[in-house]
């Protein structure tokens, strides 16, 4: 990736009932980013979203995490998007993906949705796939027709304490998100869950 993040957004369901379940793990992923960075996150009814933005004398990215539900996150999307003229190599989606071992995290650039709505909303306001995603672990239920339920209901306690441990470990890293350095992240990270 060869420019700036302009725009990270974090994937979940608004509301204290939602606050602790495993879809919300991009919200986690934001919320631990902006604690990092000494930012807080404010309502916008234009964007329907939380916001904050992030600058420096090198950086000017907005954090958004959308307060329409998972099935409509693309409204917010295209909003910032058009508003900001921000092109699709700049942003950034995190969100859970039940696909990966518990707390194992995974950058990638493009492809479909995987059966996550809020990726799919996203794909179809945006208009093209081809934005960078971090995916992260929560595991499977094991059966399809429990997926639903399972990434609802919050994870154990172990669970949620290896999810936050990989959540960390973007962490340590963060300014690579928004210093050019995502494929650098991307094979650091990748390599250290390789046996995940």
């Amino acid at each position: 990736m060869s420019t700036q993040l302009r725009l990270i957004v974090g994937l979940g369901n608004p509301g204290s009932e939602h606050a602790q379940t495993r879809h919300n793990a991009g919200f986690w992923f934001l919320d631990s980013l902006a604690e990092r960075l000494s930012i807080n996150f404010i309502p916008d009814k234009r964007f329907q979203s939380e916001l904050c933005r992030y600058q420096n004398d090198a950086v000017d990215c907005w954090l958004c995490k959308p307060q329409t539900y998972m099935n409509d996150s693309g409204t917010a999307v295209q909003a910032l998007t058009r508003y900001y003229k921000i092109p699709i190599n700049q942003i950034l989606i995190v969100h859970d993906e039940i696909d990966l071992n518990v707390g194992n995290l995974r950058f990638k650039i493009g492809g479909g949705h995987g059966g996550n709505n809020g990726l799919k909303d996203i794909i179809d306001k945006v208009g093209d796939p081809n934005f960078n995603r971090l995916r992260i672990g929560t595991g499977h239920p094991g059966a399809v027709d429990k997926v639903v339920s399972y990434v609802l209901n919050k994870p154990s306690n172990v669970d949620k304490y290896n999810i936050l441990a990989g959540i960390n470990n973007i962490m340590d890293g963060h300014e690579n998100l928004f210093h050019n350095h995502i494929e650098e992240l991307m094979n650091q990270n990748n390599k250290k869950n390789k046996t995940n």
